[in-house]
């Protein structure tokens, strides 16, 4: 996975929706929102809390909200990216520049910007066995749909080894190491122990 340092750099990368991108970039900065690259995608906050986040694929683009869930939806545009998995994150999706009502997103960034400023946002409970997957990681599954199906695929075991080796990281820069070095294991099926196993 390259490494990506600016939002430009995404944008040229992401190329076959750098129309789409641009626009969805321009709405948002009409805003407060501060812009930041995160896990490789740009990533909008408020004073420090993520907010939303902008990404590319081979058949769509989207905005995704951190606390969606909050969200009213008044246009029916928010998708659950991972039904009973996910909790707070929701996508709007677009496999079209044309899809795109300027004045609906600016509305739905407003109300998250809002929600965030009031404080909405989901509290993930820490129970024993349960996968808590950790917000770096979450948001690089959620702009890559391959590398999200493949860590769908992995036994809870496996993902929760994968979670816990990301949210034990102290530092940003470790955490986005940890990220490089499991995405192509994540996306071979293979647990974060397993590589021992067949030599």
């Amino acid at each position: 996975m390259k490494k990506i340092h600016s939002v430009e750099e995404y944008i040229e990368v992401n190329n076959h929706w750098q129309e789409a991108l641009e626009l969805l970039r321009s709405i948002v900065l009409k805003t407060e929102l501060n812009e930041a690259i995160k896990w490789s995608a740009p990533v909008y906050d408020l004073d420090g809390k993520n907010v939303l986040g902008i990404g590319a694929f081979k058949q769509h683009f989207c905005i995704w909200f951190f606390n969606g869930v909050f969200l009213k939806d008044e246009y029916n545009l928010l998708v659950n990216a991972q039904e009973n998995k996910t909790k707070g994150l929701r996508q709007m999706r677009f496999d079209n520049i044309e899809d795109v009502n300027k004045d609906q997103v600016l509305a739905y960034v407003k109300e998250a910007i809002e929600n965030q400023r009031a404080g909405k946002e989901i509290k993930v409970a820490r129970k024993g066995k349960t996968v808590v997957i950790p917000e770096e990681l979450k948001a690089t599954l959620n702009n890559d749909q391959d590398l999200q199906l493949a860590f769908e695929a992995l036994t809870p075991g496996k993902q929760r080894d994968y979670c816990e080796y990301i949210s034990s990281a102290k530092r940003e820069a470790t955490k986005q190491s940890r990220l490089e070095k499991i995405t192509p294991m994540i996306l071979n099926g293979v647990g974060l122990n397993d590589k021992d196993k067949n030599c």
